[in-house]
């Protein structure tokens, strides 16, 4: 399937590789959450590829460290369980401890519509694995950003996949219903208002917040869809899903190329700015979600 280039002069079709062409990341520090899979270990191996020295995040320091030695990066390999709160405030840290600026964190990590309610510290699975866990991340990470740091944040168009308000704060355990779909969604929106509000708050001091949708593609990430699912998607797949190295492009666009250095606040998709949805872009609602996540955040220990 073909689909015109944009702006960028970049499109879906467009490889990791490809968008960092020509890009000399020498002495840059990248930090990379889920680099041991999927896109994330092919945004590690593209960074490498271009000279940077990558902050390898995993579940684990051996998982982050086996992925670093799949491609013979020199790296370094930390555990980051974003489901455990510890977990990220230890990560965090280690990375002060090293006193090394970053010059892009990218929260790639995330899971995807478990097919049952999950609940871990009061709070639905995936609100706070891909939303509280890079939100405990970030924050901790926010005063090593380098003076044009950069912070790219994966999303999800199925963001806009919400009911009317977007966050349902008074259901944010799922204890009320949950659907896996739209529990993914709301989290996926929350990363984009985090994104956004992040800009805010960074504004004039040339440091950059945006979200990026890096497509659909077959990863593992959808290990939790039902088998006509997963037998439909072996079907188009080839037609209409990306692969890796395409999936990749765009977090790895926005985190190094020099176009969109002063860009902030914009949410991405194929390369290119994109269109997010109302509640993504309500002010008011990034706000109050970032003050009820740092509420949740005191409250996690």
């Amino acid at each position: 399937m073909l689909k015109r280039r944009g702006p960028s002069g970049f499109g879906y079709q467009s490889t990791a590789e490809e968008v960092t062409q020509g890009i000399d990341l020498t002495g840059r520090i990248c930090l990379l959450t889920g680099c041991s899979s999927g896109l994330g270990l092919e945004t590690l191996r593209v960074l490498h590829l271009r000279g940077a020295h990558v902050v390898a995040l995993a579940r684990t320091e051996e998982n982050a460290r086996l992925a670093l030695a799949r491609h013979g990066a020199e790296g370094t390999p930390l555990a980051c369980d974003l489901s455990e709160p510890g977990s990220v405030r230890d990560c965090v840290a280690r990375v002060q401890d090293r006193g090394r600026r970053l010059d892009a964190i990218i929260c790639n990590a995330g899971i995807m519509a478990l097919p049952r309610l999950e609940q871990k510290y009061g709070l639905e699975m995936q609100f706070l694995v891909n939303h509280m866990g890079h939100f405990l991340l970030v924050t901790g990470l926010r005063e090593m950003l380098a003076d044009k740091g950069r912070v790219v944040m994966l999303t999800s168009a199925l963001h806009s996949r919400t009911p009317r308000g977007g966050i349902d704060f008074d259901n944010l355990s799922g204890e009320r219903g949950y659907g896996p779909w739209k529990a993914y969604g709301q989290s996926k929106l929350a990363n984009l208002l985090v994104a956004k509000e992040l800009a805010r708050r960074l504004a004039g001091t040339g440091r950059t917040s945006n979200a990026v949708h890096p497509g659909v593609i077959r990863t593992g990430l959808s290990r939790h869809m039902n088998v006509l699912a997963k037998g439909g998607m072996a079907v188009v797949a080839p037609l209409f899903l990306k692969n890796v190295p395409q999936g990749a492009a765009t977090q790895c666009y926005v985190a190094t190329h020099p176009a969109v250095e002063a860009v902030t606040g914009e949410y991405f998709a194929d390369c290119n700015i994109a269109r997010s949805s109302r509640d993504a872009s309500d002010p008011v609602l990034a706000e109050r979600l970032w003050h009820v996540s740092k509420e949740l955040a005191r409250r996690l220990g």
